[in-house]
């Protein structure tokens, strides 16, 4: 496996190979960009938010390979917790299968109610809008929760960009 960084921070990408190194026996490149020609069937990505969305043509068929890093784990302030949520995230990214769609858990329904909870619509619009009741909103949220295993909202949004749900710009309403 290997794993390439493309951070917005230089510090950032080095304690990150550090602790790849150091914790999990991976060696670690970093890259200012990304294209056809470095990429292999084993690699794996830590993208920032800004890297992934200003390449989403490289990463979006790679997004089983590739982790999305926030500011929760690049600013966390000890050590342990870092390595315990790389643990976590290496983890989730060898159990992901390239040809597996993630999407196809989802229901029509589930998709439609994912896309207007990405574009930041409260429950109540969504019921209104999809002419449902607000506990059938509560019910797919809940489904949906459960069956991605993302529970806050801009985890659903960053899902529903690579997944092609909805794009950048729906965010900004």
């Amino acid at each position: 496996m290997t794993v390439t960084l493309l951070l917005d921070d230089t510090l950032q990408e080095i304690g990150l190979r550090y602790l790849l190194r150091q914790y999990f026996d991976i060696d670690a490149a970093t890259a200012g960009s990304v294209d056809e020609s470095t990429d292999t069937p084993s690699s794996i990505y830590f993208v920032s938010p800004g890297k992934f969305t200003s390449s989403l043509d490289f990463f979006l068929p790679r997004r089983s390979r590739t982790a999305i890093l926030d500011s929760s784990i690049t600013h966390a302030h000890n050590e342990s917790v870092i390595v315990e949520q790389l643990d976590i995230i290496l983890k989730s990214l060898e159990q992901r299968h390239p040809d597996t769609a993630m999407s196809a858990e989802l229901s029509q329904r589930e998709i439609e109610v994912l896309s207007l909870v990405a574009k930041g619509l409260i429950n109540k619009e969504i019921a209104d809008r999809l002419n449902i009741s607000f506990n059938t909103v509560l019910s797919h949220r809940k489904n949906i929760t459960a069956k991605l295993g993302i529970k806050s909202v801009s985890g659903l949004s960053v899902y529903a960009i690579m997944n092609g749900y909805i794009s950048e710009g729906d965010l900004h309403r």
